[in-house]
């Protein structure tokens, strides 16, 4: 069976396969160095208001760096033909997501340089729910 890639799957592999990388490295992360990660975010969050929140918004951070991250790997394939528009559409949403709870986490910790190298990964993430929701509809 012969496949050819559209430029327009290209340019969806190049988005999903960021934010796989991303999302499934920071995600396994946790999985695997989960009590390394929650000192350190204790440690990150002592003077803030959600000192109390650090070991359920550290699981809740997890499931959904981990959706985001499989639902990107779903977006490849929807790019090569082997799912259908709503795998990506999962991946765009989890993305989404997963950078407005990393950026409020930082704000909230007054990690603002934290916060501002988020930024670009979130405008790369609006651009993708662009381009899902208004060109592939």
């Amino acid at each position: 069976m012969e496949y050819i890639i559209e430029s327009f799957d290209w340019i969806v592999i190049a988005f999903c396969g960021l934010q796989a990388i991303v999302f499934l490295q920071s995600g396994l992360d946790k999985v695997f160095n989960y009590s390394g990660n929650l000192e350190w975010l204790k440690g990150h969050f002592a003077e803030s208001p959600l000192k109390n929140m650090v070991p359920l918004l550290l699981v809740l951070l997890t499931i959904l760096e981990l959706f985001a991250g499989v639902f990107s790997v779903g977006g490849i394939l929807f790019a090569v033909g082997f799912l259908p528009l709503i795998v990506l559409k999962l991946a765009v949403i989890g993305s989404i997501k997963a950078y407005l709870a990393l950026f409020f986490g930082q704000r909230m910790a007054k990690e603002y340089d934290g916060a501002a190298s988020l930024v670009p990964y979130f405008i790369v993430a609006l651009i993708g729910a662009v381009y899902t929701f208004y060109l592939l509809g």
